[in-house]
């Protein structure tokens, strides 16, 4: 049984040259190459089409269709050639026409399920393959097309525009999972916790009931289709926390550097995360506990966040690699030096990230090595210890550095795009300026305006 559909268009009539005009306008591509290849197609149209005549109501009938389309999608494990050969193109003409192909896409990159459409020219006596049309993603489409020498290749881009999308809701669990649910993407919320990590316990901070708000710009084409993974930067996020807000705008400076600023101008950037890993359970503080293994007591010189093995493990703060490798009860390790008082350590994990040795350079945020159980472990988890001047401290009560505050003329101008930021989101997204509408992820409620909130007191 054959995999495909015959979907027959119907056309007015087209003259002479209709075969050639029509294969050229059916064909997904405006590049250079495409409208080179145009005059060449009228070399297929070998024969006069069916001519239009009136019916008995003296009204002129349509040309049938010179092209047939037929579409056949890539089943499971298939090649691109397998579908062509059972939609009945010729085995030459195939391998022709897929060797075009690679010079703009690579035909084992094709998924399961993919459609595919194979035009064949039906003038002549015997159906002609001329080439197929597919939209490897919705920003972009490929078409192969004979132009009466051989088969050329060709791909368009779509236009594409941003849009940003508000979202909110109440965290019942966890922020991650009321994210979700409120239809923000999985990258964005990374990025959301991320940027909270300078602050936020989420083990601790976070209680049933807290709130987030989130603004952040969608990548979409310019009818509207929204491109896979293309979510970008955060514009503005809020975390209420046992009735405490917390705001966080981004901003860019006159001298081109984006980073996210509190409602007084400070930048929410420390010099260490608080907490260098996401969604973990703090299962073990800093001082003097009952060893899990040894079974008496013996000083914890760091926190312990319990998470599942492979669990990605970040970098603190920017810094060189100390130490690494396997190092005794602490299992695989990794002591990064931050500056020349303060360093930070990593113990029982499963492996190191990607390019991590002695000496090496990491930015803050860096997949430094994943949760593991090796060393003197009971189960998977990350032991974390900051380290000053020689002396392992608390983590969480270490005050670290703080970034840059705004002053003069960019604290104005920051405050500007914060009131314009808070405004977008209150009304759910406005005109983005390429024309592209903003639209809201979940319906808001109501929330008085801070002028309102003034004359209120109490808002």
């Amino acid at each position: 049984m054959k995999r495909f559909a015959i979907a027959t268009i119907a056309l007015a009539a087209l003259g002479g040259a209709g075969t050639a005009a029509f294969l050229h306008s059916t064909s997904l591509s405006t590049s250079p190459a495409a409208l080179e290849a145009a005059p060449a197609l009228a070399s297929l149209d070998t024969q006069q089409g069916p001519s239009a005549a009136p019916d008995a109501w003296g009204d002129v009938e349509k040309a049938a269709d010179p092209v047939e389309r037929r579409l056949v999608n890539l089943g499971r494990g298939d090649t691109l050639m397998q579908v062509l050969l059972e939609a009945d193109v010729p085995q030459p003409h195939a391998q022709e026409a897929i060797t075009a192909l690679k010079a703009v896409y690579d035909p084992r990159r094709m998924k399961q399920g993919q459609p595919v459409e194979v035009m064949f020219d039906r003038t002549g006596d015997e159906d002609r393959f001329v080439g197929f049309e597919f939209q490897p993603a919705v920003e972009r489409s490929v078409s192969v097309s004979f132009n009466g020498v051989r088969f050329q290749a060709a791909e368009t881009a779509k236009k594409l525009g941003r849009r940003a999308v508000a979202a909110q809701g109440e965290i019942r669990s966890s922020l991650f999972e009321s994210g979700r649910a409120a239809g923000v993407p999985m990258n964005v919320l990374t990025e959301l916790i991320r940027n909270y990590s300078y602050d936020v316990d989420f083990q601790r901070d976070i209680q049933p009931g807290d709130r987030f708000e989130v603004l952040y710009e969608q990548v979409v084409t310019e009818d509207g289709e929204v491109v896979a993974g293309g979510n970008g930067n955060i514009l503005y996020a809020s975390l209420t926390l046992s009735g405490k807000e917390q705001a966080i705008y981004r901003y860019e400076d006159s001298q081109g550097i984006a980073e996210f600023f509190n409602a007084q101008g400070s930048s929410i950037r420390k010099a260490l995360l608080k907490t260098p890993i996401d969604g973990a359970r703090l299962s073990s503080g800093f001082g003097m506990r009952r060893h899990p293994v040894l079974g008496y007591s013996k000083m914890h010189k760091g926190v312990d966040f319990a998470a599942p093995t492979g669990t990605p493990i970040y970098s603190a703060g920017a810094g060189v690699v100390d130490e690494i490798g396997p190092n005794g009860s602490y299992g695989n390790y990794i002591r990064i030096r931050h500056n020349g008082e303060i360093s930070t350590a990593y113990a029982h994990m499963s492996r190191f990230g990607a390019g991590m040795r002695k000496g090496a350079r990491v930015a803050q945020g860096d997949v430094i090595g994943y949760v593991g159980t090796t060393g003197r472990s009971t189960g998977a988890h990350l032991h974390y210890e900051i380290v000053k001047n020689g002396q392992q401290v608390n983590p969480l009560s270490v005050a670290v550095p703080t970034g840059r505050n705004l002053e003069g003329k960019e604290l104005a101008r920051f405050k500007g795009v914060m009131a314009s930021l808070q405004e977008r989101f209150e009304a759910g997204g406005d005109q983005a300026a390429d024309g592209i509408g903003l639209v809201s992820a979940t319906p808001k409620a109501a929330k008085p305006s801070k002028a309102s909130c003034d004359r209120k007191r109490g808002c």
